[in-house]
């Protein structure tokens, strides 16, 4: 199926001027063209968007993403740095996961010990924290 540049941002969310920027870094290799010099986007560019997104997401940089899609054009014979970087960019993003979810707990915690504070109106209440560090403790000892 063919897609309009219009029609490939409102699908993915993706700015049009972020599409032409992707192509004239070179990450789309394949994108046609009309005779009037207008992108022609099919499924193929479609799924290597969706990948962009995805490595973009995770905190490859464009140079590294670019890389891949040149080793994808390479064939087989890149099979092994394109195994390579994705064990190594999993790796990151596991990192980030565990960084997030650090984050996030903390986070937790401060809501519920707002909830409770707003609930008592003071933040001033020592049994705040014994009430928090009774659910949380309790929390983690049973992970």
């Amino acid at each position: 199926m063919a897609y309009s540049i219009g029609e490939v941002s409102e699908m993915l969310n993706i700015s049009i001027s972020t599409l032409r920027y992707y192509d004239k870094e070179g990450l789309l290799f394949r994108v046609n063209r009309t005779t009037g010099n207008i992108r022609v986007f099919d499924d193929t560019d479609i799924e290597c968007l969706k990948m962009i997104e995805c490595l973009k997401t995770t905190g490859m940089q464009l140079k590294d993403i670019k890389l891949f899609f040149h080793w994808c054009e390479e064939g087989d014979s890149t099979i092994d740095k394109r195994y390579q970087l994705f064990l190594e960019q999993k790796e990151k993003t596991e990192k980030q996961i565990e960084l997030l979810q650090h984050a996030l707990d903390r986070v937790n915690y401060k809501c519920e010990y707002y909830r409770l504070a707003k609930e008592k109106g003071t933040t001033n209440d020592p049994s705040l924290q014994d009430e928090l560090a009774m659910k949380y403790l309790t929390k983690d000892n049973n992970k």
